[in-house]
């Protein structure tokens, strides 16, 4: 499960669990999820100046949807995608400055997860930021839809979603989906210091500021699942 450990006013929420295995995908089985908002309430308790970096060890940053857990209770499909849809809310929202540090492979829900930060650090040297859903004959909830049309620009966000581009950091960065990269060994400290650079900005004021800057993705976002939006017809 995931965990979160503490750099000065830094906190550093790890999506995999401590010590796991470098081929942990980290995907969003719903208990991982609760977890995750366990974790981001303990930040949230916090006093004082302090900013987040969310990444993970190993080959991946999270390789998104649970699709075991999903097509094995399919008859919850549109509750657990709401489910997911509420950990971007979460962080487009959050009153601390975020940043993701991207460690590994960010695929589907888990680049959108990144997509959430406020900025994103990427690995130099390997992995990728994908969207694959048109590979997979999935199609974008109304949510997720909201969250990349809002956070990418328009031609990127055709790509990424038409195409299922795999994005390194460099294709990244001049497409604007990341800000910086970093090799694996400085990765999490170049994450940590642009982040611990902003911590002072934790002020009530912040989450009002990003509540209006996506005040239109929010609002896709709390637009509630269904067989019908999602293309399906209801059983």
């Amino acid at each position: 499960m995931p965990f979160l450990k503490r750099d000065g006013d830094v906190f550093v929420l790890y999506l995999g669990a401590e010590g796991q295995n470098i081929d942990s995908e980290n995907r969003f089985h719903p208990d991982w999820i609760t977890e995750v908002h366990s974790l981001l309430d303990e930040v949230e308790a916090s006093e004082g100046p302090a900013a987040l970096v969310v990444t993970s060890n190993g080959k991946f940053f999270s390789n998104g949807l649970d699709t075991d857990w999903l097509f094995g209770n399919f008859d919850k499909n549109c509750w657990y995608l709401d489910r997911v849809h509420s950990l971007y809310t979460r962080l487009l929202t959050f009153p601390t400055p975020t940043v993701a540090a991207v460690n590994g492979h960010a695929f589907g829900a888990g680049a959108m997860l990144a997509t959430s930060c406020d900025f994103r650090v990427m690995r130099a040297d390997r992995g990728f930021w994908c969207l694959p859903e048109v590979h997979l004959g999935m199609p974008f909830t109304v949510a997720m839809n909201s969250l990349l049309t809002n956070r990418l620009i328009n031609q990127v966000a055709v790509e990424a979603m038409t195409t299922g581009r795999r994005y390194g950091a460099d294709d990244a960065i001049a497409a604007g989906i990341v800000d910086a990269k970093a090799d694996a060994e400085s990765l999490l400290s170049v994450a940590v210091a642009r982040a611990d650079l902003l911590k002072g900005n934790r002020k009530p004021n912040l989450q009002v500021i990003k509540r209006a800057l996506h005040e239109r993705a929010l609002a896709g976002l709390a637009v509630e699942t269904t067989p019908e939006n999602l293309g399906f017809s209801p059983s």
